[in-house]
């Protein structure tokens, strides 16, 4: 019973730690979640503004789990309607296609809207799901005063290591997981002007089948 207890103490310990990985200094010092690891437990926040965990999104089913700024990123747009023309195939997989951003809520059904999207949205406005992959990272002063302005964002600012309050966003990602939460593929890149082929997430998808 004491060796029954210490497990649950030390899986408890671990899970905690995976979940609070620090927010990177810049986008090339993120440490993302790989392959062969289990996606943490982490809260999301639904279309309807319900904070659920994301174990309970996923719902035990195969998933294609994408990381996206956010409604405001013409790169994003773009990678969304390419996800959008081969959801069918991943649906016929036996995948979900599910999306996360800093996006609030309401920004998220702008987007349903604007892109035509079938497939889920999650919003991750306080980037706590993105801390816990690994992929959320301050931007810069430059960068954090120009997208205040310039898209109006209201996401809330974090402090960095030097006090400062700076924007906090993910690294753009796509993650292939299984119906137990193994992630068998991931596709992480510091540039967000490059995503994923949706082609190759296509062929990625159908060898962890």
């Amino acid at each position: 019973m004491k060796n029954f207890k210490l497990l649950i103490l030390t899986s408890a310990f671990f899970a905690f730690m995976v979940s609070a990985k620090p927010i990177a200094e810049s986008a090339e010092l993120v440490a993302p979640l790989l392959v062969g690891q289990t996606v943490p437990a982490v809260d999301t926040v639904t279309l309807a503004g319900e904070k659920v965990s994301l174990q309970k999104v996923l719902n035990n089913k195969p998933t294609v789990l994408f990381f996206y700024r956010g409604g405001w990123c013409p790169f994003c747009n773009v990678q969304m309607g390419q996800l959008q023309e081969i959801e069918k195939d991943l649906v016929d997989l036996g995948y979900q296609l599910i999306g996360v951003s800093t996006d609030s809520p309401a920004d998220l059904q702008k987007s349903m809207t604007k892109e035509e999207l079938s497939y889920l949205l999650l919003s991750d406005f306080d980037s706590q799901m993105s801390q816990a992959f690994g992929l959320a990272f301050f931007t810069s002063q430059k960068v954090t005063d120009r997208y205040l302005a310039k898209m109006d964002l209201q996401n809330p600012l974090q402090k960095n290591a030097a006090g400062d309050e700076r924007l906090v966003l993910p690294a753009p990602a796509v993650y292939v997981i299984d119906n137990e939460g193994l992630v068998h593929f991931q596709y992480v890149n510091p540039n967000y002007k490059v995503r994923l082929d949706p082609q190759l997430l296509l062929m990625a998808a159908k060898l962890a089948k």
